[in-house]
C-alpha cells in the first residue's frame, strides 16, 4: 500500500497515482497476503489447467506433426497438425483481428477477467512463484522482516534457495517457450547432446530465461501497471454496465469498525468495517473500495477475501463482487446494448470468414513466372515457345507428384528434368516450355 495518509491522498488521489510508487517516486513493495475462498480455488484450478496445457502441449502430435508450432526461422506455423505457411498471411492476420475484437468485446461485457485468470503473467506469478515466495519466506509479515533485517545466515540461505529456484523455472519456461518455435525435437536433441545448439539459440535462451527470471522475483505487478496497455485500455472499453470486480458502496458506506452485538444500522455504519483485508490480498497492492482502478486486474481475490470477513461478522456476502457501477447506483439488471451487438455482429462475420478461408484453403500453391530475360524461341513446325519457373508449396503430409497442362490453348508441355514432386511440407521449384502453334498466339503475352 502506498504511505500516504487519507489526507495527504485526498478523494481521488489514487487515480493520479500508483499504489506501488510511494511520494518520493520509490517502490513499495507488494507483500500479497494468500486468498482463500471458492473463487480462489476455481482460479488455481484454472491456472492448474493452463499450465498443464502450456507444458504438454509441445510433446502432442497429430500425425506426427507439432499441434503447435510458430517456426519464424522457417517460415513454418503449424495448428492442430496443419500447415501454415506466409502464403496463407492473409489467415493469420484475420485470425489476429478477430482475436482482438473478441478481447475488446469480452472486456466490455465482463471486464478484465482475462488479466486475473488466463493471462500468461497472472498464471506464472500467482501459481508458481509466489507460493514458491509462501513457502520459504512466509506469510507476508514474515516477508517484510525478513526484507527490512540485515544480511544474516537465515535470510542468505532463504534468499539464495528462493531465487535459484526462481531462475531454474525461468530457464524451465524458457525452454518449454523455445519448443513452440524450433519443435520439442530440437530441444531433446540438446538434452542428449545428438544435435549441438547454436549460439544463437543458446543466447536467446539465456536472454529469455533472464527476462522471465527478473519479471517474476522483481518486476512483478509492474508489467501490469508500466508496460501492459490494456489496462489503459479499459478506460475506453468499459462502461458502466460492463461486469467487474465491484465494491458496493451503497451498502458499504460509511466505513466503520465492528463492535460485537452492534446494530450498524442505528449507529449510521455501513456493512465495510475497515479491515482492509481486500487490500492485503490484492497482488497490484490497490484499494478496491475507491473503484475501478487501471491496476484491478479482476482476480477477486478481494472478494474471496470480503466474503470471509462478511460471514465472520454476519453480514449478507457481496459487498465486493461481480457486478456493474449501473447495478449497484441504480439496481438495474445489466442488458446488451448496441455497442455489444454490433461487436458481436462484427466478430460473427469475421469469425465466418476465417473459418470460411481455413475450408478452403487450397493443399498446394503455385507461383508461375515467366524466366526473365529471356525471348520466345522459334520451333519446328511452325511453332513457338517460352521458358517458365513455377514454385509450388506442398502444405500437406505427404508427397505430391504435379502434373501441368494447358487449359486455355492446344499445345505442349515440356519440364526440363525429372518429374516435378514436391515432398510433405515443402517447397519445389521446376523449370518447363510451354509450346504452341503460332497461329494460336494473337496476343504479345499469353
Amino acid at each position: 500500500m502506498s504511505k500516504f495518509n487519507e489526507k495527504e491522498k485526498g478523494k481521488d488521489y489514487f487515480r493520479d497515482n500508483l499504489a506501488t510508487i510511494d511520494k518520493e517516486g520509490k517502490r513499495v513493495w507488494v507483500y500479497a497476503k494468500k486468498p482463500k475462498g471458492k473463487l480462489t480455488t476455481y482460479r488455481y484450478l484454472s491456472g492448474a489447467f493452463l499450465l498443464i496445457v502450456f507444458f504438454v502441449v509441445p510433446f502432442l502430435k497429430i500425425n506426427g506433426q507439432p499441434v503447435f508450432l510458430m517456426n519464424f526461422i522457417e517460415r513454418k506455423f503449424l495448428f492442430f497438425g496443419i500447415t501454415f505457411w506466409p502464403q496463407d498471411f492473409h489467415l493469420f492476420f484475420l485470425a489476429m483481428i478477430s482475436f482482438m475484437v473478441f478481447i475488446i468485446l469480452f472486456t466490455v461485457i465482463y471486464g478484465r477477467i482475462w488479466c486475473g485468470w488466463a493471462c500468461p503473467q497472472t498464471v506464472f506469478l500467482e501459481y508458481i512463484f509466489r507460493p514458491i515466495e509462501w513457502l520459504i519466506d512466509g506469510k507476508p509479515s514474515q516477508q517484510r522482516k525478513l526484507s527490512k533485517q540485515k544480511w544474516n545466515f537465515e535470510k542468505i540461505w532463504k534468499r539464495s534457495l528462493k531465487h535459484t529456484i526462481f531462475y531454474a523455472i525461468s530457464f524451465i519456461i524458457s525452454n518449454i517457450l523455445l519448443t513452440y518455435i524450433i519443435g520439442i525435437e530440437h530441444i531433446k536433441g540438446y538434452i542428449t547432446g545428438d544435435q549441438s545448439i547454436r549460439f544463437g539459440e543458446l543466447a536467446g535462451m539465456l536472454i529469455f530465461s533472464g527476462l522471465f527470471y527478473f519479471v517474476f522475483s522483481w518486476f512483478r505487478e509492474q508489467v501490469c501497471t508500466i508496460v501492459c496497455p490494456y489496462g489503459r485500455l479499459q478506460g475506453v472499453l468499459l462502461d458502466k454496465k460492463s461486469i467487474i470486480v465491484a465494491y458496493d458502496y451503497k451498502r458499504g458506506e460509511p466505513r466503520g469498525p465492528f463492535r460485537k452485538s452492534e446494530d450498524r444500522a442505528k449507529e449510521g455504519k455501513g456493512h465495510c468495517i475497515n479491515c482492509t483485508q481486500c487490500v492485503q490480498v490484492c497482488p497490484t497492492g490497490i484499494d478496491i473500495r475507491n473503484g475501478t482502478q487501471l491496476e484491478c486486474i479482476n482476480c477477486t481475490a478481494c472478494i474471496d477475501a470480503c466474503n470471509r470477513q462478511m460471514d465472520a461478522v454476519k453480514q449478507p456476502r457481496g459487498l465486493i463482487r461481480y457486478t456493474s457501477e449501473k447495478n449497484i447506483s441504480e439496481g438495474t439488471i445489466v442488458k446488451f446494448n448496441a455497442r455489444v451487438i454490433a461487436y458481436s455482429a462484427v466478430l460473427v462475420i469475421l469469425l465466418g470468414v476465417v473459418t470460411f478461408s481455413l475450408v478452403s484453403r487450397s493443399n498446394v500453391e503455385a507461383t508461375i513466372l515467366r524466366a526473365p530475360g529471356l525471348l520466345y524461341q522459334e520451333q519446328p513446325n511452325n511453332r513457338i515457345s517460352n521458358l517458365y519457373n513455377i514454385k509450388l508449396v506442398n502444405k500437406t503430409n505427404e508427397h505430391l507428384a504435379i502434373e501441368i497442362k494447358l487449359l486455355s490453348h492446344n499445345g505442349e508441355i515440356q519440364i526440363i528434368g525429372k518429374d516435378i514432386i514436391v515432398e510433405a511440407q515443402t517447397v519445389g521449384e521446376s523449370v518447363f516450355f510451354v509450346i504452341l502453334n503460332k497461329e494460336d498466339v494473337s496476343l504479345d503475352k499469353v
